[in-house]
């Protein structure tokens, strides 16, 4: 078992754990570690406590001191001090011409670096914008590539519930999220109803997962041929259509949607429609066998057909009309 002390570095973040040593602390309390990024500040969400070894990645780094006044009178300096950086890499950004979006700028306690996070869709060669941001502010820079998921975390929002977004209150880690839970909990699947603001699937469909699946151990599924619980009146017909989403991979004005979920429903879909399409098995039909007094021996059946034969050459036959032609006319010239 190892002592350990939870510390959070910003507002629903991921939890790092410390060695908390002698220090006596407490949950909300300030404290001073040292980080790969530098010296930081942090605040305590977990309390001095035993683990077993295996949870805790070693080396395990020690808390230096409790946080003092000074120390958030400098958190605040340099909170100050970040949103005026901000802006001037945002104007030095636009003169460079670079396609990324700003997010962020932020100092280490210390101010050995200042840390700005984009966002870009593919690789950008930044190395003149550094060399100009560090001309300017005469510290070391850093600059981090984002992600869509990071991106909703730290600017923050609305969801489609009306509350504030999962991963910007509460949600310290991302977890992968796949179109089955989804499907799992009856819900519409179409991209625009299960995404959240950053294009991708909402998270609130993992941390829901695991109680529809208690749900489905205790009272099993829905009986076959029944109406789903959740159904969606707009959507339900334009899903029931063949190709559906197929078609929707091919639209170019869906980008912000994540791909790798349409594949997933593309895929699903398909693998339902060749269950569909098996004809269902059946058993070759018995040859009806007529009653012993109607049945004919090759004998008669040639006498039969004899017989048919004769009554047709004795049948009268049609005479045809002859065709009637048409008199030639002879026209005669006055002149003659």
């Amino acid at each position: 078992m190892v002592t350990i002390v939870g510390v959070r570095f910003r507002d629903a973040g991921k939890i790092y754990y410390f060695n908390p040593g002698d220090l006596k602390m407490a949950a909300g309390d300030g404290c001073i570690v040292e980080t790969s990024r530098g010296v930081e500040f942090g605040k305590v969400v977990i309390p001095p406590r035993q683990v077993p070894e295996n949870e805790v990645v070693q080396p395990l780094k020690q808390v230096l001191r409790g946080a003092e006044r000074k120390d958030f009178e400098r958190l605040e300096a340099n909170r100050a001090r970040a949103q005026e950086a901000f802006q001037i890499a945002v104007e030095k950004i636009q003169e460079h011409g670079l396609p990324m979006k700003l997010l962020e700028a932020e100092y280490t306690l210390d101010d050995s670096k200042l840390i700005f996070s984009f966002t870009a869709e593919g690789r950008v060669d930044f190395r003149e914008l550094v060399k100009d941001l560090a001309s300017i502010f005469r510290t070391r820079i850093e600059l981090r590539q984002v992600g869509v998921r990071d991106e909703a975390k730290m600017l923050g929002g609305l969801g489609s519930c009306g509350r504030g977004l999962c991963c910007a209150t509460f949600l310290g880690e991302f977890a992968p999220v796949s179109i089955k839970m989804a499907k799992e909990q009856n819900l519409s699947l179409n991209p625009s109803k299960i995404s959240g603001v950053c294009g991708r699937l909402m998270c609130c469909l993992k941390f829901e997962s695991q109680t529809y699946q208690d749900n489905e151990r205790i009272f099993g599924k829905n009986c076959k041929g029944c109406v789903p619980a959740v159904v969606d009146e707009f959507y339900d017909e334009q899903e029931n259509e063949s190709d559906y989403y197929e078609d929707l991979l091919k639209e170019d004005s869906i980008k912000e949607v994540d791909y790798q979920m349409m594949l997933e429903t593309a895929e699903i879909e398909k693998n339902t429609k060749q269950e569909t399409r098996k004809p269902p098995r059946q058993r070759p039909k018995k040859k009806k066998r007529k009653p012993a007094g109607e049945q004919q021996t090759p004998s008669t059946k040639g006498e039969q057909d004899r017989g048919a034969k004769a009554a047709d050459e004795k049948a009268p036959k049609k005479r045809r009309r002859p065709r009637r032609r048409k008199p030639k006319t002879r026209t005669e010239n006055k002149g003659e």
